[in-house]
């Protein structure tokens, strides 16, 4: 891409482009420390090689204990703990108005907040419950009252690029029902001839005509968690599902035509070691899934009362988890997985790894995505979250008030947050590191008509440490992060969050 920069012959060896570890080899007559002169004349800030995307990722165990603080995900910028209830709903509309002037293409998410059975493990705004008859009705009757709500706003000719429904447990409806909901979405919203249309399943809960329904009514993605293949694990969370039974769930999303299948794994979990991790990630890798979420449990009881259930004294310690995660870093990406970012793997030939290599590849509520980086995306249902260019607006948590508002002519919102002027140059600064671990600080200068160093001078400090331990590199023109950095990425890109970086916030999880 930047082939300007650097033409000549590619130098002489790879290793002459890089920063000595002894600076006595640059003449300068200093010592042997690798931290030498950070905050002072660095020559080779000032050389930068053809962008070549590297899709390397180093694992340094002290760097991660030194970096593992609670910071957000950035799935959005500003974090979904900036949404207030101090919000005019007049803004949602205006926002709404404005994506229907720009034919802004749309992203559309849909909640089943539906369990039959609490997994100890989850994190999820949730109901468990075993009454079908009584509870699943209703929600679905509010939730077509929503989307007409909604959709009565949006301009029809607008393309939905990506859909995706998430809970909870989607497969909690019966296949009536997720039938009749496909439906009442087809009939509001008009579908890009080739989009993504996802779903989650909980594979206890399906059989080969359940998936062969889905893939007939039009998805085309599914995800499914194993978390962890032990039995003793499985029983320990709540969540028992047999080898054997996703293996053949596998079976059948691949005989059913699916284009794309993603596994969530999660290490932490109780009675979890290295020795039985290293067999659920071979396991996995026999499935041969598109992409991998590899999820660290963030033990929570005091916010996520089920996970009271699981005992503190059976968890993994620091050092038997960060064995873990190295050993699955290792072992996906010596199996032709290329690390994304966070937790997330895909096969080197999947459409998330080739948006990433061609720096084309976006974040938001949903996570990476391929599609839906310059569309507006509408949350429909309880605690879903829309997310357009000016703001973001989330849903009631309670049925009660979800319904209410309803009920009252009034849109579901209980809170929201205005994207400034300023939170979208740090939001496309934060997402161009999330996504493709660098930055081209030109770029930024140029759209927004600003100088950037002088504009984040604030940052300026706290990215020289970061490049003095070996996360970051600094050029004139643009800052990369280092495959020894792409682990901490949420910790970097936390640098130029203008809202929360002074900030103590619980519900936060930790960087790894």
């Amino acid at each position: 891409m930047d082939c300007e920069r650097f033409t000549a012959s590619r130098l002489a060896t790879r290793d002459w482009a890089k920063p000595s570890r002894d600076p006595s080899a640059l003449g300068l007559g200093l010592g042997s420390d690798r931290h030498f002169y950070p905050f002072e004349f660095n020559p080779w800030r000032t050389i930068k090689l053809m962008h070549v995307f590297n899709p390397d990722v180093k694992f340094d165990s002290q760097l991660i204990s030194k970096y593992d603080k609670p910071t957000p995900r950035y799935t959005s910028y500003p974090p979904a703990t900036e949404l207030s209830t101090d919000f005019n709903h007049t803004e949602f509309h205006n926002a709404i108005a404005l994506g229907n002037q720009n034919q802004t293409p749309l992203s559309l998410y849909f909640h089943v907040p539906f369990c039959e059975s609490a997994c100890y493990f989850c994190g999820c705004n949730v109901i468990i419950t075993q009454k079908k008859e009584l509870v699943v009705e209703p929600y679905l009757d509010y939730l077509y009252r929503n989307i007409e709500q909604v959709a009565s706003l949006i301009d029809r000719d607008r393309k939905v690029v990506q859909l995706h429904w998430g809970g909870g447990t989607p497969n909690y409806l019966m296949p009536h029902q997720a039938e009749t909901l496909w439906t009442e979405i087809n009939r509001h919203f008009t579908f890009d001839e080739n989009a993504e249309i996802s779903l989650e399943i909980n594979p206890r809960y399906v059989d080969r005509n359940y998936i062969f329904h889905l893939r007939n009514l039009g998805f085309n993605r599914i995800s499914f968690g194993i978390q962890d293949f032990h039995p003793q694990v499985q029983e320990a969370v709540n969540r028992v599902q047999p080898e054997k039974m996703l293996f053949q769930v596998m079976e059948w999303i691949r005989e059913a035509g699916f284009e794309s299948v993603n596994v969530d794994l999660i290490y932490g979990l109780p009675f979890q070691n290295l020795q039985t991790f290293t067999d659920t990630v071979e396991k996995t890798l026999q499935l041969s899934p598109d992409r991998i979420a590899v999820f660290n449990f963030a033990y929570l009881p005091a916010l996520k009362p089920v996970q009271k259930n699981i005992s503190p004294d059976a968890l993994p310690g620091a050092a038997e988890k960060l064995d873990i995660l190295q050993m699955t870093i290792e072992k996906l990406t010596g199996n032709g997985y290329q690390f994304i970012g966070m937790d997330h793997f895909a096969k080197d030939n999947d459409e998330l790894a080739i948006a990433q290599r061609e720096q084309t590849l976006h974040r938001n509520f949903q996570g990476y995505t391929t599609k839906a980086g310059s569309s507006d995306l509408f949350g429909f249902g309880l605690t879903s979250i829309s997310m357009l260019d000016s703001l973001y607006v989330q849903n009631h948590k309670g049925l009660k008030d979800y319904y209410r508002a309803i009920d009252q002519g009034n849109l579901p919102i209980a809170k929201g947050v205005v994207v400034s002027a300023e939170d979208r140059i740090r939001r496309e600064v934060i997402m161009e590191l999330m996504c493709h671990f660098t930055l081209d600080k030109t770029a930024i200068a140029q759209k927004y008509n600003l100088d950037f160093d002088k504009y984040f001078d604030r940052e300026k400090y706290e990215l020289e440490l970061l490049e003095a331990d070996g996360l970051v590199r600094l050029y004139p023109d643009e800052i990369e992060v280092t495959p020894t950095g792409r682990l901490l990425i949420r910790n970097i890109a936390s640098i130029f969050d203008g809202r929360t970086r002074d900030k103590i916030i619980k519900k936060l999880s930790k960087s790894i």
